[in-house]
């Protein structure tokens, strides 16, 4: 006789999506910890790398406060940070990242390309689409809840 795996997938929830999301996050924070650099500092700094124009410290704060729901005080303190590792330099009223920052920003993305591959690799399109839809949801909601007058 041959056993099969139960083909009852757990249901999402809350605790799943925590789950997912700090075993995700432990992958990468092991990769930005060979750099010696942070997750915080690892999200302001690609920000800066990514973005299409430069931008100013409150830009940026107000940019990663989105993404991390983080303190802006200790964002403040992260950019700071980066600036004194000189991965990113003032530019007037503008931060930008240096060719060191720039490097980083790839190395990590070189590192973490192949985990990523094996992580996500052969989960069917359909199933990623369903699981973008529900994270999007998710996200929309907890943002409004986030956003909503407290009692």
């Amino acid at each position: 006789m041959t056993t099969t795996a139960s083909t009852t997938a757990p249901v999402a929830d809350a605790r799943a999506l925590g789950l997912a999301h700090y075993a995700a996050r432990g992958v990468l924070e092991h990769v930005l910890a060979q750099h010696g650099i942070t997750f915080q500092q690892q999200v302001a700094l690609r920000a800066v790398v990514t973005a299409a124009a430069a931008q100013t410290p409150h830009d940026l704060v107000t940019q990663v406060r989105g993404s991390l729901k983080a303190d802006s005080a200790d964002i403040r303190a992260t950019l700071d940070e980066l600036l004194a590792k000189q991965l990113l330099r003032a530019d007037g009223a503008h931060l930008r990242p240096t060719d060191a920052g720039r490097e980083l920003i790839a190395a990590v993305g070189a590192e973490t390309a192949p985990i990523t591959a094996r992580i996500w690799g052969g989960i069917p399109a359909e199933d990623l689409a369903a699981a973008g839809r529900v994270l999007a949801l998710v996200t929309e909601r907890a943002n409004a809840e986030l956003a909503a007058p407290t009692a």
